[in-house]
């Protein structure tokens, strides 16, 4: 068996920064709490080292009982999520600092960072099963960080539809075993084909059901409104993003590793639960007034686009290099916005946004760049992901499914607009003129690094793309 460590290294990292930064945090004064932020900083750069070490020699492994697996996809995705997590950090420094929970707020962060790396990767149900309430329960906590009305209401939804879906997830676990007498992607692809239709049906639909949640797709979406309304902006920076990642490569994996010679018609379903998800999310943010909860069903109608992904994931090859550089490019997109909004405190509604061109004009140049991106604007990563997603669905077989991501994408560019109109206008400053006081430098930097990100993923795609391509280990 292949215990070897060092292939864990970038989870290692996060988990052990998580320990000590609790045991340190402990001891040190409040104004010197900072330094578990340092540390967190310190432990995501690790990892990145180390996958990029793993990259340039090209260990690909299957550690403890092949349950875990270091792969490209692997790999892909612990980048995404290691410097998507840099990101959230850098826009939390100014929102907890000399917080009384500083440390907390921190150690939360990393754990669950550490459990959607373990999504990631996690070839094995129970593994899946584990990776899932590592990412999940430390994120309850961050939801309801502020203890205030809206947060401990946000908190409470998160964790009762969680608790619902994660207890589904394990029943279909059970039911999945049940069908193939093991818990191995690879033995079950080996032993479900010849399993009753009915057993592995329920069992997949239960088991996708939790991972739809951490994604926040249809029809597990209802918590994503509210924990984004609720939770503090870099919080909801965090639930919009990294579960997503987590989420869709794993379900990725399952599908592919352990599904793909099952009777059992899943790419449809999938398909429709795609359909309505972007659907759904465009319509929902059309006449939202709030910017956290326009943000937050446009986070739910891109899911939607990604899981284009997952409903090919058999079918063609590009499904993979789709989905994972969309993932990337979204999380630099989607972050850059959530960084302006930290960066605006107490702007809360777009009408908050009036004038900002004028006032802040690299706040509103990061704006413009990060929701045209989200639409899907050349020369913007997302566009380029969309393109990669749409056309891995027209070789999939599902160009309906293509042709209605392309009319969601048009009509989403309305409330894109309704938020950006007012920023290039003349007319006097809000009544409240303190919603456009800024919070600090940390927030602002992390909005144009993330913008520059996004912009350079779509300007080199060419040369990140072969960065998603490489064969899964079974």
């Amino acid at each position: 068996m292949n215990e070897n460590l060092d292939a864990l290294l970038p989870e290692l990292s996060l988990v052990g920064a998580a320990v000590i930064g609790l045991l340190a945090g402990s001891w040190l004064p409040r104004r010197r709490q900072w330094l578990i932020a340092v540390l967190a900083a310190a432990a995501c750069t690790t990892g990145l080292v180390a996958t990029a070490v793993t990259m340039a020699t090209g260990r690909e492994q299957t550690v403890f009982s092949h349950t875990f697996a270091v792969d490209a996809a692997t790999d892909a995705g612990r980048l995404i999520v290691l410097g998507a997590l840099l990101l959230v950090i850098g826009m939390s420094v100014e929102t907890v600092r000399g917080h009384k929970r500083e440390t907390e707020y921190w150690v939360l962060l990393l754990l669950t960072g550490a459990g959607t790396l373990a999504l990631i990767g996690a070839n094995d149900l129970l593994m899946l099963f584990a990776a899932y309430l590592l990412a999940s329960i430390p994120a309850y906590a961050l939801a309801g960080f502020a203890k205030d009305a809206r947060g401990t209401e946000a908190a409470l939804k998160y964790y009762l539809l969680g608790a619902l879906l994660g207890t589904t997830m394990l029943a279909g676990t059970a039911l999945l075993y049940g069908a193939g007498h093991a818990t191995l992607y690879r033995d079950l692809r080996a032993a479900l084909p010849a399993a009753p239709y009915g057993l592995v049906a329920v069992g997949l639909v239960a088991v996708l059901a939790g991972l739809l949640f951490k994604a926040g797709a249809v029809p597990a979406h209802f918590w994503v409104p509210d924990v984004t309304d609720g939770a503090p902006t870099p919080v909801a920076a965090y639930v919009t993003t990294l579960p997503k990642i987590g989420a869709l490569i794993a379900g990725y994996r399952l599908l592919h590793q352990a599904l793909p010679d099952s009777d059992v018609n899943w790419p449809l379903p999938l398909a429709i639960l795609a359909a309505a998800t972007m659907t759904l999310g465009n319509l929902a943010a059309f006449f939202q007034t709030s910017v956290t909860r326009l943000l937050a069903y446009s986070t739910i109608s891109q899911v939607g686009y990604l899981l284009m992904a997952l409903a090919v994931a058999t079918r063609t090859d590009l499904s993979q290099k789709s989905l994972i550089f969309y993932l990337a490019a979204y999380a630099a997109t989607n972050l850059g916005a959530f960084a302006v909004v930290t960066e605006l405190p107490h702007a809360r509604s777009l009408d908050d946004y009036r004038g900002l061109a004028r006032r802040h004009p690299a706040l509103a140049a990061v704006l413009l760049i990060c929701l045209l991106g989200l639409v899907g604007t050349p020369p913007t990563g997302v566009f380029l992901g969309k393109l990669q997603v749409f056309s891995a669905a027209i070789d999939g077989g599902y160009t309906w499914l293509a042709a209605l991501a392309v009319a969601n994408t048009v009509a989403s560019l309305f409330y894109y607009l309704r938020w950006l109109a007012p920023l290039f206008t003349t007319a006097a400053a809000p009544a409240h003129a303190d919603t456009q006081t800024v919070l600090g430098r940390w927030s602002a930097a992390t909005a144009y690094t993330a913008a520059t990100v996004s912009l350079a993923l779509g300007i080199a795609g060419g040369a990140v793309l072969p960065l998603a391509t490489g064969r899964l280990l079974p």
